[in-house]
C-alpha cells in the first residue's frame, strides 16, 4: 500500500516542496517504519526527482519526524513515533499537499 502512495507522490515533491528531512534513529522500535520506509521506498523518490534534496538524518535516541522546507525557508514538520512504512508514506503525501502560508 505504501508503494502506491510513494508511485502516486511520484515527481511531486519539487512542485511546492524545496527539501525533505527525515530523522531517525538506527535501532529504536519507534523508528521501525521510518528505517522501513527508507529501505523499501526512497530509491524509487529519488530516482522520480533526481535533482530534490531528499536527506536521512540518522542519530541515536532521536524522535523519528518528517521536515519539509518549503518556499522562503517554512518548514513544517510530523512526528513518526511508532508509524509503519504506510503511514510514513501517508506523512509524507501530507506535507506534499500542505499549504505552508496558512
Amino acid at each position: 500500500m505504501a508503494a502506491a502512495v510513494v508511485r502516486g507522490i511520484g515527481s511531486r515533491l519539487s512542485g511546492n516542496l524545496r527539501e525533505v528531512r527525515l530523522h531517525l534513529c538506527q535501532r529504536s522500535a519507534a523508528s521501525q517504519g521510518v528505517r522501513e520506509f527508507v529501505e523499501q521506498h526512497y530509491v524509487t523518490l529519488k530516482k522520480a526527482n533526481l535533482e530534490f534534496p531528499i536527506l536521512i538524518r540518522e542519530c541515536a535516541e532521536v524522535q523519528p519526524k518528517l521536515w519539509a522546507r518549503y518556499d522562503f525557508g517554512r518548514e513544517q514538520s510530523i512526528p513518526l513515533d511508532n508509524l509503519n512504512s504506510e503511514q510514513v508514506a501517508k506523512a509524507l503525501e501530507t506535507l506534499i499537499n500542505r499549504n505552508p502560508l496558512k
